[in-house]
């Protein structure tokens, strides 16, 4: 067991927070002024590719110029798009501002977090979990008559957050501080871990879509969800952090196989294998960082397309199928399991305290 390092943790906080304010405006911005579209899938499919793919261009960017707060940035082009949606006939203008804001304060998120962690997980994992509270909560106000600009509100009271956020940055040139990210298998090509570790990803994206919840049927339960998607992607990096970050990602993929296949009409069994699921959300990013640990906001940018991959198939392929869908399940399980124990060095864990 390791000892869980709380040095700067309050990073991971902030930008939960921001991350959450994020979520709160795309969803709804998207639910209030796109919902029933008879595009609707189309315009999802457009948000995905503009807000995912250009993480990789914006982190390579942050990692040359960290001391530009791109949160700050993303936050005014979240603004920035709820007022044109209300002032603009056509709500599509401003579906640009929209994604490329998210994008923004998505990189800003992780390289903050990056840089403050010390090698530890448990940072950039509690920010990650902050956009699943987000999502919900921007569903559901969107199908209120909350005004806009209670929304804008929101924003304002998460710019002194990334403000804070910045003074982690303590300079603006590549430091030693990764050099704690040291995940990977030594002697294996830095290029296989990074395709490796996305293609977990990739396949963690398209499984996401494939795990049969039949019983969620409310919108109390649809909260419920959420709430154990967001507290398995914190969960894990907590969990990695101390007992190490291979054991943690076979042992979490291997125990939610069964509940996800079998927990279709049962909500608790089910919930379960969500949070165990969730919980390799922060691996992957940390393997990739021990490769590629001049360039943080890079390796994040790769995580994000591989989720915005993952997800491409499902736009236009679905698994109705119960059986098929479990086939599906073990099959993918087994591709990522096997990423990880390649990927993934043996005694790999911080175990660093402060």
């Amino acid at each position: 067991m390791k000892k869980f390092n709380t040095g700067n943790l309050g990073s991971g906080f902030i930008y939960f927070y921001i991350h959450f304010v994020t979520e709160v405006i795309c969803f709804f911005a998207l639910g209030r002024y796109f919902e029933g579209e008879p595009t609707m899938w189309l315009i999802i499919l457009a948000y995905d590719l503009l807000a995912f793919a250009p993480q990789s261009v914006i982190g390579y960017i942050n990692d040359r110029f960290p001391r530009f707060s791109f949160g700050i940035a993303g936050l005014l082009l979240l603004a920035a798009a709820l007022v044109l949606q209300n002032t603009v006939s056509s709500p599509f203008v401003s579906l640009v501002p929209l994604c490329i804001g998210n994008a923004f304060v998505h990189v800003n998120g992780a390289e903050v977090t990056l840089r403050a962690s010390n090698g530890s997980l448990s940072h950039s994992a509690i920010f990650v979990s902050g956009g699943s509270f987000g999502v919900v909560s921007g569903k559901l106000l969107a199908a209120t008559d909350v005004p806009y600009w209670l929304l804008l509100f929101l924003i304002v009271s998460a710019i002194p957050f990334a403000v804070l956020g910045q003074t982690y940055v303590k300079d603006a040139a590549p430091s030693d501080r990764y050099e704690a990210f040291d995940y990977h298998r030594k002697g294996l090509n830095k290029y296989v871990v990074i395709i490796l570790s996305v293609l977990v990803v990739i396949v963690r994206g398209y499984m996401a879509y494939g795990i049969p919840i039949s019983w969620r049927k409310t919108t109390l339960q649809t909260i419920i969800l959420f709430v154990f998607m967001g507290i398995g992607k914190a969960l894990g990096g907590v969990l990695a952090d101390i007992f190490g970050v291979k054991k943690v990602a076979m042992l979490s993929i291997l125990l939610a196989l069964p509940l996800l296949m079998f927990g279709d009409n049962n909500m608790f069994v089910s919930l379960f294998g969500v949070l165990l699921f969730s919980m390799t959300m922060s691996i992957s990013l940390a393997v990739i960082v021990s490769v590629l640990k001049r360039s943080p906001g890079l390796a994040f940018g790769l995580t994000t397309i591989g989720l915005f991959l993952g997800s491409l198939p499902t736009f236009f392929v679905k698994i109705r199928n119960t059986t098929a869908n479990c086939v599906m399940l073990s099959v993918l399980t087994a591709v990522c399991l096997i990423c990880l124990f390649v990927s993934i060095r043996k005694e790999a864990g911080v175990g660093k305290s402060v």
